[in-house]
């Protein structure tokens, strides 16, 4: 087995490129139209008579898989016949939103879904105006919120991650007939989930928002100096009105305290820990290091922070660019971060790499055992995270596409911007920090395997030793 920590090294290097004004690309209706085919071949294959899909504010986007829309805010749900017969459920500030649907559906106006004290005008329960989208006792019901409950003592396929009203409803419209089930799994599933596996217009599509949130991180860094403050620097990440799927984290020194967990106006220093996140739909990028420009500006307990965490986990981080190909099994991927970095002395303890998509976190098939394969089609996020006691983090986190021939081809022909950008991103982390990518491994984000652990230091950067 290859020893990462053999060949990465610190050097100087040069910045990536970066392309802060991508345009956005829309989804198209061939798109969505194979969204719709895709999750009502799964009902048929689950026996599904009816799927009910459940959207608020946060959690919205299997909901949006079919709609092309999220809430602003309020509740939604969308009821898919077997037949393909759809109804939108909206409340008073979502109810416009019924003529932009994607998905062409009847509109049931749900005062119920609106903000508090806003008219209602009921003249049905919720449960009436359920069965107004034609759920009917007997029938074979999917409830889909946006977790699984993958684990647990409990069956997950009765448990529901939807408000206990809607719940209710659905149960008295259905006549409690114990057909209904949760449905996440048909949208998130890591092997089997309808929007786990996307097209070269979705990938043109979610790379704008790993694009923006890249470049955004890019200017921070280079603006990044003592006496600035945390809100300062978030102000460098923003683009362009885009809505964040995460909450946006610039934090110096000791994080959260007094439980805030946004930006404020405590200024950096040198030798503070600095941790940073911003993300878009489609892509997040985060990074974490120290305020210094050199071991000398360490604080004592941490000077030997490099060797003892910053190394390592980038160590870890070219190992999961280098070996992620298509076929690649999660047990084998979660396997190699283990070895290189332990979890027992390094502390981490999510999955090393996850599904990504309008959400940051959709599923992951990278876990103890797992049978799942890469596969053309998935985005994922490289996501490692060290924890080591008396040291601040070490952090690097962007989003990769996979793709086959047919996949890249259909890419370059149909999104030639968008595949020039991708190409010279795999050029810099070949060429310039010789990390060796399969050629199916596509980088959405401006600065995959750009990681700078003393952030004041702007010209040198860890590098795979292999150009």
């Amino acid at each position: 087995m290859t020893n990462y920590m053999e060949y990465v090294t610190y050097a100087k290097a040069p910045a990536p490129p970066v392309y802060s004004e991508p345009q956005p690309v829309d989804l198209t209706d061939e798109t969505m139209a194979i969204h719709t085919r895709n999750i009502l071949s799964r009902m048929k294959q689950e026996k599904l008579d009816v799927l009910i899909v459940y959207a608020d504010r946060e959690h919205g986007t299997n909901f949006g898989y079919l709609t092309g829309f999220e809430p602003r805010f309020e509740e939604a749900v969308l009821v898919l016949h077997e037949n393909g017969k759809a109804y939108l459920m909206l409340g008073n500030e979502s109810l416009r939103m019924g003529q932009f649907s994607r998905i062409p559906a009847e509109v049931v106006h749900t005062p119920y879904f609106s903000l508090p004290n806003q008219p209602m005008g009921n003249t049905k329960t919720l449960a009436e105006l359920v069965e107004d989208t034609g759920v009917k006792p007997g029938m074979g019901v999917g409830l889909a919120g946006w977790k699984m409950f993958t684990s647990g003592l409990e069956d997950n396929g009765l448990l529901f991650d939807v408000p206990y009203f809607i719940v209710d409803a659905v149960k008295r419209a259905s006549g409690d007939s114990g057909r209904i089930r949760n449905a996440a799994s048909l949208f998130i599933h890591p092997e089997s989930g309808a929007r786990v596996i996307v097209t070269a217009n979705e990938i043109a599509h979610y790379e704008f928002g790993a694009a923006l949130a890249s470049a955004g991180m890019r200017r921070m860094l280079d603006e990044l100096e003592p006496g600035k403050t945390e809100l300062e620097l978030a102000d460098c990440m923003e683009s362009f009105g885009q809505p964040n799927n995460v909450q946006t984290i610039c934090a110096a020194g000791e994080r959260f305290t007094n439980a805030v967990v946004a930006p404020r106006a405590k200024r950096v220093s040198v030798g503070d820990r600095f941790s940073s996140t911003i993300g878009y739909r489609g892509g997040l990028t985060s990074r974490s290091g120290y305020i210094v420009s050199s071991a000398e500006e360490l604080p004592s307990e941490a000077a030997d922070y490099l060797e003892a965490v910053a190394r390592p986990y980038y160590a870890a981080s070219v190992a999961w660019y280098e070996y992620m190909a298509i076929g690649r099994r999660g047990r084998d991927i979660y396997e190699l971060i283990e070895s290189v970095i332990p979890k027992s002395r390094y502390g981490w303890k999510l999955n090393p790499g996850h599904l990504t998509a309008g959400e940051e976190w959709m599923s992951s098939p990278i876990y103890p055992g797992s049978d799942i394969a890469v596969a053309s089609g998935m985005l994922f996020q490289m996501d490692i995270i060290p924890s080591v006691p008396g040291y601040g983090g070490a952090g690097a986190e962007d989003g990769v596409a996979i793709a086959d021939e047919a996949l890249r081809a259909e890419l370059a022909r149909d999104y030639p911007e968008v595949w020039g950008r991708i190409q010279a991103r795999r050029g810099y982390m070949t060429g310039v920090l010789g990390i060796r990518l399969h050629p199916e491994v596509l980088p959405l984000s401006n600065l995959n395997g750009y990681f700078r652990p003393y952030l004041l230091n702007k010209t040198c950067a860890f590098i795979a030793g292999r150009a």
